[in-house]
């Protein structure tokens, strides 16, 4: 009906992408969506790769999105920690979502990427460009780069503008990324399943989504972005890296957004004839008074 109509029309949606977890080629099918689906895509671009905004700027940016009707609906993405906007006195609050990756894949990819750029701008050069030293190396030496302090960058993104959330190893910042994971955002994927994420999407918000999957499915940014050079690592490499109490906080919580994840997914939707379709019609309106 026409309520409803408005309602999505009216839809704005972050994606506060983290880095290396396939955020590219998630924002590339929106990108490719958005005239056909009639929304608008904007990228958030922090100075200095900054991750967190000052309260003025978390003010400026929820008074925009919420007020800027003719760019909606919307989806904005960037590198942004994550924040409560119900602090700020708004009445429709913005729909989360994000996508999360096994934290020491994503270390391996980050630490490649830096070093070698990627196929999406391969003319660019890159922060460490220059410097050919493999992940295991690094570790062999105990290098900066490769330390498990790095690892720290999932839960800081969830747990969001606290300071405690960038000091790593703090369990608190785990036990809050966890809780707004579960109380802010709409749905998390993982890099893992990305089509089955983009399905899950495509049920809860057609509006944006409709036709995602058969994007991914047909190949044409299934890897939009792949870093140039990305060298094995060793088993030994990857045990002493598992044996850090940082990638045991990073994999706990990248371990509970899959869980989450793999049971949103169940109760959304449901194989036929090999096909993920939604699971709709699960509820009806009876009993209504007064007549």
């Amino acid at each position: 009906d026409q309520h409803e109509i408005e309602k999505e029309d009216n839809m704005v949606i972050i994606y506060n992408r983290v880095p290396k977890t396939g955020s590219t080629s998630f924002a590339g099918i929106a990108y490719d969506l958005c005239i056909e689906n009639r929304f608008h895509v904007i990228h958030m671009n922090i100075s200095k790769n900054q991750r967190i905004l000052g309260l003025s700027d978390q003010m400026r940016f929820i008074t925009n999105i919420t007020g800027w009707n003719e760019m909606k609906p919307t989806l904005y993405h960037g590198h942004v920690a994550f924040i409560d906007f119900s602090r700020f006195g708004i009445e429709r609050l913005p729909i989360y979502i994000n996508i999360v990756r096994e934290p020491l894949d994503r270390l391996i990819s980050y630490y490649y990427f830096v070093r070698y750029g990627d196929d999406f701008r391969p003319s660019l050069k890159r922060r460490k460009s220059g410097d050919n030293e493999s992940f295991d190396e690094c570790v062999a030496r105990d290098g900066s780069d490769c330390n498990p302090v790095n690892l720290w960058v999932q839960i800081p993104y969830f747990c969001g503008h606290h300071a405690d959330c960038w000091k790593p190893g703090n369990q608190w910042a785990l036990e809050e990324a966890k809780r707004n994971l579960l109380h802010h955002y709409l749905v998390v994927g993982v890099t893992e399943e990305m089509n089955d994420f983009l399905a899950v999407l495509e049920a809860i918000l057609p509006r944006f989504f409709r036709g995602a999957t058969q994007l991914y499915d047909d190949g044409k940014k299934s890897h939009l972005r792949k870093t140039a050079k990305k060298v094995a690592t060793k088993p030994e490499s990857m045990e002493r890296i598992h044996q850090s109490s940082i990638w045991k906080m990073e994999n706990e919580f990248y371990v509970f957004a899959l869980d989450h994840f793999h049971y949103l997914k169940h109760q959304t939707l449901e194989v036929v004839d090999g096909e993920m379709v939604d699971r709709e019609g699960k509820f009806q309106y009876e009993k209504m008074w007064p007549r």
